[in-house]
């Protein structure tokens, strides 16, 4: 008899596990797949770590949290500086001064504003689709080159079926600063997200390669309280029906060079490229190897089965969940956390801080 099963051993699961064995509790961790770590699990080969499932850069604003993950490890200086591709056209990301630069042969972010001002104005009214939120932040140029054909390649639908509101702003700088993120920490951690994981779940034990929700008979009355991290509507059999996901697909290339692309994260931006962006893995930790791996992430059709991705967060989608949300807080002595049980996009700083704050209501009262 265990106080906590916990479902998934991602970052929700193993930091929730963590907790409660720092506060002498005893905790099971069930695990589908073949390794721990969920989507932040990274494969080694040739000295390099592969992000198996996507780039995973961390960058934080939370004082607490930057604290919490250093406990664990240490993290590198890296900065995401990404680059767009559009028609053999390199641009740099996010929109900024360098961007602009590039674009329109400008110096000045005068120049730059007085020339997105003109280009917004072709929108008139309250924006009534994706494409037309997005001209009315940023003009036509960077939109038609920079947003358009990524943004129907990730979703898998034309820009003007699109809501407006799954863009409500857009960054633009106008000074010439290619760091993505505004936080104040960013890094990776040294050695890899498999050594934050490890030390998390250091001590507790952890069975991988288990399906919960097939086995549900057999660990019924294992452990007073389960915590589970997996698809909310899963959980539920898909009684009220299924939530909708993007999914993705990876295809990862090891490469007889010391340096394919000169950045960690390259974005095709025409929708004729069928793949969203080119990630070359030694470039997040500064790797000096003989050779290379590069991932290409391909946006798909999601099916019942396959690792949910991006939840769909349309009106249909959301009532859903609000459904699944109720029966969820009838269940006893079941916590839900995490993406897929709250059917969320959780950047990783903010899926660790739900999880600390889950841990104090469930584990420290």
């Amino acid at each position: 008899m265990y106080d906590y099963l916990v479902v998934g051993s991602g970052l929700f699961g193993a930091v929730f596990a963590h907790e409660a064995k720092q506060a002498g509790k005893s905790v099971l961790v069930l695990e589908r797949r073949a390794h721990a770590g969920g989507n932040v699990y990274c494969e080694q080969k040739d000295g390099i770590n592969i992000h198996k499932y996507g780039a995973h850069i961390f960058h934080t604003s939370y004082e607490d949290v930057w604290q919490y993950v250093n406990q664990f490890v240490t993290f590198n200086n890296f900065i995401n500086s990404p680059v767009a591709n559009y028609q053999g056209h390199l641009y740099n990301l996010p929109f900024n001064m360098n961007t602009f630069r590039e674009l329109w042969d400008i110096v000045t972010p005068a120049q730059a504003k007085a020339i997105i001002a003109e280009q917004r104005k072709v929108v008139t009214g309250e924006p009534r689709n994706l494409e037309e939120q997005a001209i009315s932040l940023v003009g036509t140029d960077i939109y038609t080159k920079l947003i358009k054909g990524y943004t129907e390649k990730q979703w898998g639908r034309n820009c003007t079926e699109l809501p407006a509101f799954i863009i409500k702003r857009l960054p633009v700088r106008y000074t010439f600063d290619n760091n993505y993120f505004n936080d104040r920490y960013q890094g990776i951690p040294v050695g890899g997200y498999n050594e934050l994981i490890e030390a998390l779940l250091e001590g507790i034990e952890v069975r991988t390669g288990v399906d919960y929700l097939r086995e549900r008979a057999a660990y019924r009355d294992t452990a007073k309280t389960v915590v589970y991290t997996g698809s909310i509507d899963e959980y539920f059999d898909y009684k009220l029906g299924q939530l909708e996901y993007r999914g993705l697909r990876f295809e990862t290339e090891r490469l007889e060079e010391e340096n394919h692309q000169g950045v960690a994260v390259v974005n095709y931006t025409e929708r004729e490229v069928p793949y969203t962006r080119i990630i070359e893995h030694k470039h997040f930790e500064f790797g000096t190897q003989p050779v290379t791996y590069i991932t290409r992430e391909y946006p798909a059709d999601w099916k019942r089965g396959e690792e949910a991705y991006y939840p769909v967060n349309n009106a249909r989608n959301q009532e859903l969940y609000a459904q699944y949300a109720a029966l969820a807080q009838a269940e006893d002595h079941v916590v839900f956390g995490g993406r897929l049980a709250e059917y969320k996009y959780y950047d990783m700083d903010d899926v660790i801080k739900s999880a600390l704050e889950c841990a104090k209501i469930h584990i420290h009262g």
